[in-house]
């Protein structure tokens, strides 16, 4: 590559994979332009303020097995900007918390004698004759601990996250989620001499977090690019993408002056999969346009809500499995950092999974801000009267749902786009369609601006090790590449008049 590549290399989003590609490829002499369609970058990854409270969108650890991004998180941030965090997490259920990752015989021991009997008894049966139909989430999981600890640690949850009944979900996910883990093997050795406890597959004990949420690090990401000459355009969503002769040569951008059309040699894409493919202009065919519109998202919301420091809980987040309410989980965001919140104070984040357009999502904020006020004291984690005040976020397209099918979609999408735009690169956790953890995303950033230099890296190939945190395996891996998330059943499909390529 030339010391100072003049040819237009256009990014599409602002949030971690976007803005590593844009400060990579600015540094190494490229011009680049970052289109970002809202009015902050960060994506999901931002931190959001409102009155001096800063919120984070989910919960975000900086803690990686990536050397690589490892060394530009501390290029962009110093020591002095991280916080070094204890990881706590617990399981709520009808107002006692349990370990997570769930412990059978801590959860046993909170449950009281009765309950721990019934629950025993319930395993015992399942044990004796098991579900018939093992290839869902809740016969997998059910025959495994009993139908009684099914209900009360995996059943709620999981269908809060999803919106979708446990027995839609394959077994697959179960079988990934719950590694090393039996109600059987857990009780023994818990009453064998010696023994210091279940031994199963955790997660980190600590981790790095930045001292004003993760949208630190990408506003000063930002800052960086643009010294190094990248040139940043915010509230700029892409709403045409011209190819020609298999390559995309411009960009119509939605400007407040109108529709902007900006040259483009290189494509590095994390708008969106779904969305790039049907901003194709020509159009794309039939059968790929259906493939991209059969992509789905979870999206999310969060209801913040200010609290007295005392009406805390030391956790960085708690999952809510109590049955009734619907919030699934509660962040505590002045456990993430002090910075995030004010003396005297903290801030919950109620976490609420939706789809964009449903029952919660339309709710006006004062609705919803009431509707988390009655379930944080429903649920006791909040004494009544203690909510101070509360914010409303919406976070769209927050978790690429894989349901059934989904892999052969992103396929074609795949496919179409080696063929008919190869200067483009898709990258991060919306780009590919894939669930990637935030330090993922941004590798397949870095590995994308490598390749303008001449590599040959497989962007679909970057995967996550088998240790650090859930690994991807099986037929639906895609080939890896964060997460997995659960196989869901595929909407109904209509017939379409005409599919031929």
């Amino acid at each position: 590559m030339d010391a100072c590549d003049t040819r237009p290399l256009v990014v599409v989003g602002a949030g971690p994979a976007g803005l590593t590609a844009a400060l990579l490829a600015a540094q190494a002499g490229h011009q680049v332009t970052v289109l970002e369609a809202t009015a902050e970058v960060g994506g999901l990854s931002r931190t959001v303020e409102r009155d001096g409270w800063r919120f984070d969108l989910g919960g975000h650890r900086f803690f990686t097995k990536v050397p690589q991004v490892r060394r530009l998180w501390r290029e962009i941030l110093t020591d002095e900007d991280f916080l070094r965090r204890p990881r706590l997490s617990r399981i709520l259920y009808h107002g006692k918390l349990f370990d997570y990752p769930l412990k059978p015989v801590n959860a046993l021991r909170g449950l009281g004698i009765t309950e721990s009997a019934l629950c025993m008894a319930s395993y015992l049966a399942a044990r004796l004759r098991p579900p018939a139909d093992q290839s869902n989430f809740e016969g997998w999981v059910s025959a495994r601990f009993g139908s009684r600890l099914y209900r009360m640690f995996f059943k709620t949850y999981t269908e809060k996250v999803w919106g979708v009944p446990a027995t839609s979900i394959q077994a697959d996910w179960a079988a990934q989620r719950i590694k090393n883990l039996s109600l059987a093997g857990a009780v023994a050795q818990a009453l064998r001499p010696g023994s210091s406890g279940t031994k199963i597959t955790t997660l980190i004990d600590e981790f790095d977090y930045p001292r004003l949420g993760p949208g630190m690090m990408w506003d000063r990401a930002r800052e960086l690019a643009e010294s190094a000459g990248a040139k940043v355009i915010l509230d700029a969503p892409v709403v045409r993408v011209e190819h020609d002769g298999g390559r995309v040569v411009a960009l119509g951008v939605q400007r407040p002056e109108g529709l902007t059309r900006i040259p483009c040699h290189r494509l590095i894409s994390s708008m969106p999969l779904p969305e790039l493919i049907t901003a194709m202009d020509p159009p794309v065919p039939p059968a790929v346009a259906r493939a991209a519109e059969e992509l789905r998202h979870r999206d999310f919301l969060t209801v913040a809500l200010v609290v007295p420091l005392e009406a805390g809980f030391p956790d960085n987040w708690i999952y809510v499995h109590t049955p009734g309410v619907r919030v699934g989980r509660v962040q505590n965001f002045g456990s993430w950092s002090p910075d995030l919140v004010k003396d005297g104070s903290t801030c919950l984040g109620m976490e609420y999974f939706v789809n964009e357009g449903d029952d919660l999502w339309s709710l006006p904020d004062e609705e919803l801000v009431a509707l988390a006020r009655r379930e944080i004291t429903e649920v006791g984690l909040v004494p009544p009267g203690a909510v101070r005040a509360g914010y409303v976020v919406r976070v769209p397209k927050a978790y690429p749902v894989y349901d059934a099918g989904y892999l052969d979609r992103v396929n074609v999408l795949r496919g179409w786009l080696a063929e008919h735009a190869t200067n483009v690169q898709a990258v991060g956790r919306n780009g590919m369609h894939k669930y990637n953890n935030q330090d993922h995303s941004m590798l397949t950033a870095m590995l994308a601006v490598e390749n303008l230099a001449g590599a040959a890296h497989d962007l679909w190939a970057v995967n996550v090790e088998a240790d650090y945190h859930e690994h991807v395996t099986g037929p639906d891996s895609g080939g890896g590449g964060g997460r997995q998330a659960p196989v869901l059943p595929a909407e109904p499909r209509p017939p379409m008049a005409d599919e031929s390529a």
